[in-house]
């Protein structure tokens, strides 16, 4: 049987994905900034960034979310076509 989705569609959970890995790269930079100052003995950043700091995770679990809303709307299309 083939398939009759769009290449350029997006599934379910395809958004949650993008905007954890948008959210993910945020996170990453925000750390790169925050441990600079530690290698370069630079006076180090306010405390707000190490909360900065946390989007990187923030974003893994977001990624996640869509991931397994992914996997869920696969399995439900694959009973549907079973029966």
């Amino acid at each position: 049987m083939r398939d009759k989705t769009q290449t350029n569609s997006a599934g379910p959970g395809d958004r949650l994905i993008r905007a954890g890995a948008v959210v993910f790269f945020i996170g990453a930079v925000a750390t790169l900034v925050t441990v600079a100052p530690l290698f370069l003995g630079a006076k180090p950043f306010p405390t707000y960034m190490f909360g900065l700091s946390m989007l990187m995770a923030v974003g893994f679990l977001v990624a996640g979310a869509g991931v397994l809303r992914s996997v869920a709307a696969g399995r439900r299309q694959a009973r549907g076509a079973s029966r």
